[in-house]
């Protein structure tokens, strides 16, 4: 292996999201050519990257739209690319949801509507529900981002106050067939959670919606109480005939990105412990775990790497910068105490911690020592949700710009025996 662990480290990052790339997953999984039109729609930090391997693979004529966040398109021909807000929604999104929506209306039984859904499409494919206002949208949203709510709660209230989530494009594209490529950035894999499933049928409730909202005690605005107890907000369930003929596909997720990186890492000769795909979890709370998990591992006296992938969540209660990848580095460097012979990285594959301009960090046994040094106090930012200042200043950092793809987050834990 690399003698540097950062580099090392680096390295395992970088395969676990080439692993997940759309020039890797979307050609293999592309459906046969319709005998009538094809119409291109998606939404997620990945859609662009999708939409243009598409082109390069389609042989037949096509059109489209497809919504990504800020920063992440990429050149297309004949597939528009409508760049939005995320993760709080704001009026391209809107605008570009109502083109889609209008973009597969009126199709026959002969069309292919093909969709290219990833993560980040909840916040890009923003189109209220009648009588919600994009400001009510965006009011709960912020609420919820700041909650700690699991993304699956987070996302079935966003089916509930939208008019295209929650299966609805489906059901606005009926009679032509519809096939959706998804890259999952969720635990599990559910396809009714990635993006909050546009085009699958939603098994959540309205009230379970407005449970989820009371639970996190989110003071909602009055329009979105009254839809939300309005029947007509409810989501199409399974069984309903607009599902009938769609194929939903996950075509990337964390697993795969996991794999590559324990490949990687076996290459090298490193023994790899694999955690799980789907960890959830308070960042911190998890960070702690994975601390004492590390020092176990390290008294046996055998250098190896912990890998993990999911989601964690953090509930903001500072008023600091910085993602729950950060936020779990912090946490688990303080755990750690600059323990010997341990060094870690953790990163949102999609180049993203939260709203920052890093992917996310990296720890070593020197961290903390060298913030006491830059006279940055540990507790205090992780107190403050302050991750990203900490990590900026002693240049920790791991930034990459947008990766154009999402399989959530990468977790990877360096050990060396401590003599």
């Amino acid at each position: 292996m690399d003698s540097d662990p950062r580099t090392f480290l680096l390295r395992l990052f970088h395969a676990a999201v080439d692993a997940a790339s759309a020039a890797i997953c979307v050609p293999p999984n592309l459906p046969p050519q319709p005998p009538g039109r094809t119409v291109v729609v998606g939404a997620g930090k990945a859609a662009a990257a999708m939409a243009k391997a598409v082109e390069d693979h389609w042989q037949g004529p096509l059109s489209g739209l497809v919504i990504t966040r800020y920063g992440h398109g990429v050149p297309t021909r004949g597939i528009e690319i409508v760049e939005a807000g995320h993760p709080v929604p704001d009026d391209a999104g809107l605008a570009a949801a109502e083109r889609m929506l209008a973009l597969v209306q009126g199709l026959t039984k002969d069309d292919l509507v093909l969709a290219l859904i990833s993560g980040g499409g909840s916040s890009l494919f923003a189109l209220p529900a009648s009588g919600i206002t994009l400001e009510d949208k965006q009011t709960v949203t912020r609420a919820l981002l700041k909650s700690g709510a699991p993304i699956a709660e987070f996302n079935c209230v966003r089916k509930h106050l939208s008019a295209v989530k929650g299966g609805r494009l489906a059901l606005a594209a009926q009679p032509a067939t519809v096939v959706s490529l998804i890259i999952s950035d969720v635990p599990g894999d559910d396809p009714e959670t990635v993006a909050s499933g546009p085009t699958v049928p939603d098994p959540t409730t309205r009230r379970q919606a407005l449970a989820i909202l009371d639970k996190y005690a989110i003071a909602i605005p009055p329009a979105v109480k009254t839809w939300l107890e309005n029947p007509a907000s409810e989501t199409p369930k399974p069984g309903h005939p607009a599902f009938a003929k769609g194929k939903n596909c996950v075509i990337a997720r964390a697993r795969d990105a996991l794999c590559a990186a324990a490949a990687a890492a076996q290459s090298m000769g490193l023994s790899v412990i694999d955690l799980g795909d789907a960890i959830e979890g308070e960042a911190r709370a998890v960070a702690r775990a994975h601390a004492e998990l590390a020092r176990r591992y390290q008294a046996e006296k055998k250098s190896c790497v912990l890998i993990s992938g999911g989601e964690t969540t953090v509930t903001v209660k500072g008023g600091g910068r910085g993602g729950r990848n950060s936020e779990y580095l912090l946490a688990l460097t303080l755990a750690l105490k600059g323990t010997p012979g341990i060094w870690a990285i953790a990163c949102d594959t999609d180049g993203i911690d939260g709203t920052e301009s890093n992917a996310g960090a990296i720890i070593g046994p020197d961290t903390l020592s060298r913030g006491a040094a830059q006279g940055v106090d540990a507790e205090a930012t992780l107190a403050r949700n302050d991750a990203y200042g900490f990590f900026q200043s002693v240049g920790d950092l791991v930034e990459t710009g947008p990766t154009r793809t999402n399989v959530n987050d990468f977790r990877a834990i360096l050990i060396r025996p401590s003599y």
